[in-house]
């Protein structure tokens, strides 16, 4: 069933099977053993496209209009059983020509780059799959816009009378599912899951076909968003009377004191049987983090009707509880249990969720009762080598990179979340910015900020809900805030009144969308202009001193570019200086520093959210060859810039410095600065044996030494309260000899899933690591693994992501090595002509796998 269909379709059941002993709830996989084809079915039908509005990214004023237009030609896809005669969908279908492929997969990722009147397409010369900034309909024209995937599993036969359900994290776009032939529903949005009901599609006892087709041919973004099933599909199996699929919502209160703690729990459970339940009760438990009950209750679901659904609600009191915070992530549980009268149970479901106090008022973000800054990074999904199917060690990967910035939190722009990384960063205690993709008031869009916020709501690490980003028509019409703002805003209060509202607004502060939202979000202070209230709104100075009590944060702020290991703008080469220089392509972009002192200045500011942590594809700053952003303080390998060190440098509390540029230049170059960022309270420079004295350090901005260059050494000291601390030397370095590998971990897991970051770089004779270092290198693999991505962090390469060879870039490129699921030792070579082989073991240790099919 579509999630929003109230109640699951009865299951046809006996009355002796509901009597017999169930399992608890059971979650499989379904990662393996897929088949794809890209093309569209040769005898498709009319009914599989879906007419939408002509702008899927931004609201325009004539949605609604259109929206009432388009709904007599849409076709209920589920209702119609659409496409059953297709030949793709038959269960008997010979597939064997087509692509085994695992899933989470993005296609486009697969595909060449090709140049288009100066855009950027990633695919076959004059194709599709548009990953620049600026928007141009496309409708498929060219053929690669549709893929399609089969898999087919065995249910056994004792499963017949358990409630079951597929649940698809992420597929872009406008998906059509079948189970056996039987449609089971569409999902049009590319950003946000759903779950639908195959108890009565099920063969069971048997094999089962499972068919998904995809239409990526419109974009609902105006960045990379990858195309197919680019996140985890999985299949659910319950007692026929179940906690719902994203049934629950916990909430906490505390008193004043933090003392004592009050979580209010709503379970919405299924009754999948025809008959009316009895003799059967829901226990809920709340585990404290170590496992331990801290309060109970239970409730009898006597009366609960067949095929029917209903909401029950429970409080519990605790003493002493353990608050959630970035500096202590901790977790409780609500476990749900569906009990018979004899104790024996149908269903057991657990919620983590944190106990945590939080508020946004004119003087900042409080969490539990502390004054918070809010230095936060935004972020796209996607990464070198896999485009969107991004495994969940990679995801972490990426936070931990960004938590050794100093950051706190994230936005992950401009669409909901992937779930595994919700989960990571309750784990991980990084506060989150949720955000819906586009504000409409069309039962569409109102349905996926439903399945948002339903499905997240029990997130502790969720601070903030966005309706929307950028949406210039809302932002400056007054009417047009009332007619799409206004539902969505009613939406998430009527769903989750714990959370504040906003929208990324870079344009329009003060009007009739400030009214609506609960915090005003300021995309790019300096593009604001106090004159004409309808053309840019009011400076964040101008808000605040008009609505003294509104909250206020930057809900996107710098977009400073960059190129990794380049020190001079050479625009001819589609490269950006490292430096914090005021921006030579766009004038209205601050440099970092100013950034940090227009916030530091203003307190009642809660914070910042910096474009963007990680460099994406799309949006690049030139046009052929570049096919990728410049604008993160990592390129998109996830290899730090070293802008990435002024924000360490003013987040981190640990003592950190580092010094740039590399000291590999040609003779006679230009006078050259060399830049430290740190924390400490001065640096002093040795260069090539002569002393060049101390800088005093202002936190914020770098020490400088502006230097002849001469080949050598230099050595920089850094000093906290008169102590040395940090030493860093910077040598020119011979010529490249041999290829290094190094691993991000000790050891992995063979789960399957676990996935090794596998830094490559050179050597030169002395063994010291050649920062501007261009070789091919080429890679080989043996052991239970496989490599599943390459990547240089260069944002005008070409190179294809799945290949077995990369050029270093400005003296490094990345290889991404996945677990089979099978443990072992894997060895990964790296080989360049003229260079020495490096050679890498990778230990995969036995680890518990998720359960498949």
């Amino acid at each position: 069933m579509n999630y929003l269909t109230p109640l699951f379709l009865c299951a046809c059941l006996c009355a002796g099977a509901w009597a017999q002993p169930q399992a608890p709830r059971e979650k499989f996989l379904l990662q393996h053993d897929w088949k794809f084809y890209l093309g569209d079915a040769p005898d498709a039908v009319p009914e599989f496209n879906w007419p939408e509005e002509k702008n899927l990214s931004k609201a325009e004023r004539d949605d609604d209009a259109q929206e009432a237009a388009l709904a007599s030609r849409r076709v209920d896809a589920a209702a119609n059983n659409v496409g059953a005669g297709v030949s793709f969908l038959q269960g008997g279908f010979d597939d064997n020509g087509w692509k085994n492929v695992d899933v989470p997969h993005d296609w486009v990722v697969e595909l060449p780059f090709a140049e288009d009147d100066g855009h950027v397409w990633k695919d076959k010369p004059g194709s599709w799959a548009h990953v620049v900034h600026g928007s141009r309909a496309f409708a498929g024209k060219f053929g690669n816009t549709i893929g399609w995937y089969r898999k087919q599993f065995e249910i056994p036969a004792a499963d017949k009378g358990r409630a079951l359900w597929l649940e698809f994290d992420g597929v872009h776009r406008n998906a059509l599912i079948w189970l056996n032939g039987k449609c089971l529903g569409r999902n049009v949005s590319g950003v946000i899951g759903n779950v639908y009901d195959v108890s009565d599609a099920i063969n069971y006892g048997g094999k089962n076909t499972l068919v998904v087709r995809v239409d990526a041919s419109r974009y609902e973004g105006w960045y990379y968003e990858g195309a197919g099933i680019y996140r985890p599909v999985w299949l659910i199996k319950s007692g026929p009377v179940h906690v719902a699929p994203w049934g629950t919502y916990v909430t906490s209160e505390l008193n004043d004191d933090f003392s004592q703690a009050t979580v209010s729990a709503e379970i919405t459970v299924q009754n999948a049987t025809e008959f009316p339940v009895e003799n059967v009760s829901l226990s809920m438990s709340i585990l404290a983090p170590d496992g331990s009950v801290v309060a109970s209750g239970q409730t009898a679901l006597d009366g609960l009707q067949a095929c029917g659904s209903d909401v029950y609600t429970e409080t519990f009191l605790f003493s002493s509880p353990q608050l959630w915070a970035p500096e202590n992530p901790v977790l409780y549980t609500l476990r749900c249990e569906i009990l018979a009268k004899d104790g024996r149970v149908f269903d057991r479901y657990d919620t983590p969720f944190g106990v945590r106090k939080i508020a946004w008022t004119n003087e900042g973000f409080f969490l539990n009762g502390k004054r918070v800054q809010l230095d936060g990074m935004c972020t796209h999904q996607d990464h070198a080598g896999i485009g969107v199917a991004v495994p969940v060690a990679v995801h972490k990967w990426r936070l931990e990179q960004i938590l050794k910035m100093g950051s706190n939190a994230l936005r992950w722009a401009h669409n909901p979340f992937d779930p595994a990384v919700l989960d990571l960063c309750d784990r991980m205690g990084i506060l989150v910015y949720a955000e819906q993709r586009k504000t409409g008031s069309s039962p569409e869009l109102l349905g996926q900020l439903e399945r948002m916020l339903r499905r997240d709501r029990n997130h502790p690490s969720i601070i903030i809900w966005g309706i929307g980003n950028e949406e210039k028509l809302v932002q400056q019409d007054d009417e047009m805030a009332k007619k799409y703002a206004t539902p969505m805003a009613e939406k998430v209060r009527a769903m989750d009144k714990t959370r504040p509202i906003t929208l990324g607004a870079n344009t329009g502060a003060g009007g009739e969308l400030s009214n609506i939202v609960d915090v005003q979000g300021y995309n790019y202070f300096l593009m604001m202009s106090d004159h004409e209230r309808d053309n840019n709104g009011l400076t964040p100075d101008s808000f605040h001193k008009k609505f003294p009590e509104k909250p206020v944060f930057l809900s996107e702020e710098s977009s400073n570019l960059w190129t990794r290991g380049q020190y001079q703008y050479r625009p001819e080469r589609n490269a950006l200086s490292a430096y914090d220089l005021p921006n030579p392509t766009r004038h209205w972009i601050p440099t970092m520093q100013a950034s940090w002192d227009f916030i530091k200045a203003r307190p009642w500011i809660a914070g910042a959210f910096m474009w963007t942590a990680i460099d994406y594809r799309g949006e690049p700053e030139f046009r052929w060859p570049s096919v990728g952003s410049f604008f993160g303080l990592m390129d998109s390998c996830g290899f730090p810039k070293d802008p990435y060190y002024f924000y360490q440098s003013i987040w981190a509390d640990e003592p950190m410095m580092h010094v740039y540029p590399h000291w590999n230049w040609k003779p006679g170059a230009r006078e050259i600065p060399l830049q430290v960022w740190t924390n400490l309270d001065e640096v002093t420079l040795q260069y090539n044996g002569i002393d060049y004295g101390k800088r005093r350090v202002n936190r914020g901005q770098p020490a400088e030494w502006r230097l002849q260059y001469t080949p050598g050494k230099l050595v920089v000291r850094g000093y906290k309260n008169g102590e040395l601390v940090k030493e860093t030397v910077i040598e020119t370095t011979g010529e490249p000899a041999r290829v290094a590998l190094e691993s991000d971990r000790p050891s992995y897991l063979a789960d399957g899933l676990d996935t090794a970051m596998i830094k490559v770089f050179a050597r030169d004779g002395q063994g010291r690591a050649v920062p501007d270092a261009d070789k091919l290198i080429r890679f080989e693999i043996e052991g239970p693994a496989k490599i599943i991505g390459l990547g240089n962090g260069n944002p005008n390469s070409h190179e294809p992501d799945k290949a077995s060879q990369r050029w270093l870039f400005n003296g490094l490129a990345q290889v991404i090595v996945q677990s089979d699921g099978t443990p072992g030792k894997v060895t990964l070579r790296a080989l360049c002509d003229g260079l020495q082989t490096a050679e890498l073991g990778l230990d995969f240790l036995p680890a518990p796998a998720p359960p498949r099919l």
